[in-house]
């Protein structure tokens, strides 16, 4: 399970850096959507720091399964080279949260649920499908802001 939902992450997030890869500088910097309540959703670079950061989080609740440590992403990023390199980090920090839990059955690994900062519970598997989903969903949405350039 543990393996096929990491693969399903890294190809989730390396479409989203062939997008990246792909936008002049100040199309990422530049606000797309001036009506967003969030702030996370304006610009291809508020969103990329977002999923970046939730990377981080879903990584942190996994690796609460092991130990304490909580690391809280604030770094800025204001370059798509910038962007890409830090999202291979969260990736590089989401396997090492996993541990020993490699090894660990299915049945083992459901025993562990989350209660999240944003007030859901997942269970491991249902974490990680989050996670996919998350930078697909926000995958589309930068792609709907380069569609009106």
């Amino acid at each position: 399970m543990l393996v096929a939902l990491l693969e399903e992450y890294k190809r989730a997030t390396k479409d989203y850096i062939r997008i990246l890869n792909i936008i002049s500088e100040e199309g990422f910097l530049e606000v797309r959507d001036n009506e967003a309540k969030d702030p996370d959703c304006k610009s291809i670079q508020t969103v990329t720091f977002h999923i970046i950061q939730s990377g981080y989080t879903y990584a942190n609740y996994i690796q609460s399964v092991s130990n304490n440590r909580w690391l809280e992403y604030k770094t800025t990023i204001d370059t798509t080279k910038n962007a890409i390199h830090e999202i291979e980090e969260m990736l590089k920090y989401t396997e090492e949260s996993f541990h020993d839990n490699w090894y660990k059955s299915n049945e083992e690994l459901e025993k562990y649920s989350f209660k999240t900062r944003w007030n859901v519970t997942y269970d491991l598997e249902q974490l990680l499908e989050h996670a996919i989903v998350h930078i697909l969903r926000h995958r589309r949405q930068v792609e709907n802001f380069l569609k009106k350039d």
